[in-house]
């Protein structure tokens, strides 16, 4: 069995500081790393190989390096835990059971690129894990490891926990900074990109959660070690895996990065489809994710892999659909999503986002029309990749793959005019 960072120690015992400091070599690492020269920290982190674990997937030690050594204007370090994708829920796991990881590589990470004062933006439906990260805080804070001083070095970095308020744009970076200004919470023009302006003006640098609580183990056992967790060049570590859908076994698994593909997820792992029946699509990375056909999973669940094929691992979000569900039904819901929490900034995700939900409610409930395929792939063309952020690209995707790849569903419903398998 391969070697898990984080899946071993999710259960209730594992929460508390006493338990991280004996049987998981607690704050060691911040320990290290504060001995440490800073360019070191982001030299291993560089090492590791670590992409981030939200969606984008860029290095995490090049962007540490993207922050300026000197600034008039204090440095922040943000941590996502906004969580907020359809079908994501491993950061939850690891704040539920673990927030001492996440402490501590926050910790490691101020003290990488100079700042003193860290947020941990968590979405606002996530009312327990909340409390229990602000409990888990004051453990630190009393021993300690947070705050003034730290471990006796002369670093200081305070914490908070600012809850959202259940805004799915509040998961994109800058969205989630104008939101921790008390502003709307609406993605900023860039550049300047956050690494120059971003939380109250000042350099920041936002993470997600489980990129976050891998910090601890790249800094004790090396950036080398780290990266030989992973299986593909540019991937290191594991990764953790939501697979929900139509499968027998759901859950968070986690495996090394690049070491399995769909199928081998799907089958072997969460022991195949519910019912023995057949599968029909596989959304990746997340409803933002284009759809993948029964026939495209035999692919390595990896960034560069999955995008090779035309869709993305994202948060690494599995969501199985199984023969007999309905894609028309399942893509109307995806798509009334991405309408109700566009922020209505930019206006073709804005209009373009509810003109397509209107679309496909047509169809799902019998009422659409030959020409509202060629409509809706109109449309989706006309948001993707003309908007601020990325929404207007996750509500485009998974539109043009649906209806690209499962186009004979579609027109069963037009014809004739209800749901064939109702």
């Amino acid at each position: 069995m391969s070697e898990t960072l984080f899946a071993q120690y999710f259960n209730e015992e594992s929460r508390p500081l006493d338990f991280y400091l004996k049987k998981m070599g607690g704050y060691t690492a911040s320990k290290k790393a504060l001995s440490m020269n800073q360019d070191d920290i982001i030299g291993e982190m560089k090492k590791s190989n670590m992409r981030g674990r939200g969606g984008a997937g860029f290095p995490t030690g090049m962007k540490w390096g993207f922050i300026p050594k000197q600034s008039a204007k204090a440095k922040y370090l943000v941590c996502n835990a906004d969580e907020s994708e359809p079908g994501t829920f491993k950061d939850r796991d690891i704040m539920r059971y673990t927030p001492h990881l996440l402490i501590e590589g926050m910790v490691i990470g101020a003290y990488a690129i100079g700042a003193n004062h860290g947020y941990i933006y968590i979405r606002g439906e996530y009312t327990r894990e909340a409390k229990l990260l602000d409990q888990a805080i004051q453990e630190a804070y009393d021993a300690g490891c947070l705050g003034k001083n730290i471990h006796g070095t002369g670093f200081s970095f305070d914490l908070t926990v600012h809850r959202g308020a259940g805004a799915y744009i509040c998961g994109e970076e800058t969205g989630l900074l104008n939101s921790l200004e008390g502003k709307r919470g609406e993605p900023r023009v860039k550049p300047p990109f956050p690494a120059q302006a971003g939380a109250f003006g000042g350099p920041t640098i936002v993470n997600n959660v489980e990129t976050l609580a891998a910090v601890p183990y790249i800094i004790n056992r090396g950036g080398e070690w780290f990266s030989n967790l992973g299986k593909l060049e540019k991937s290191g570590g594991t990764r953790l895996f939501c697979v929900s859908g139509h499968v027998k076994k759901p859950g968070v698994y986690e495996l090394p990065a690049g070491s399995v593909t769909l199928r081998q997820l799907i089958y072997d792992h969460c022991h195949g489809i519910l019912g023995d029946k057949k599968l029909k699509a596989v959304i990746p990375g997340g409803s933002s994710a284009p759809v993948l056909t029964a026939d495209e999973i035999d692919v390595v669940a990896d960034i560069e892999p999955l995008m090779k094929i035309g869709t993305m691992l994202g948060s690494a979000a599995i969501v199985v659909v199984s023969e007999d569900y309905c894609v028309v039904k399942l893509l109307a819901r995806i798509t009334r999503f991405y309408a109700h929490e566009s922020c209505g900034q930019c206006t073709p995700c804005r209009e373009g986002c509810k003109w397509m939900e209107d679309i496909i409610e047509r169809i799902e409930h019998g009422h659409g029309r030959e020409e509202d395929l060629a409509m809706l792939l109109d449309i989706s063309n006309n948001i993707a990749g003309k908007t601020l952020c990325a929404l207007g690209d996750a509500a485009a995707g998974p539109v043009m793959s649906f209806v690209k790849k499962f186009r004979a569903d579609f027109e069963a419903h037009i014809r004739g005019g209800k749901c064939p398998s109702a």
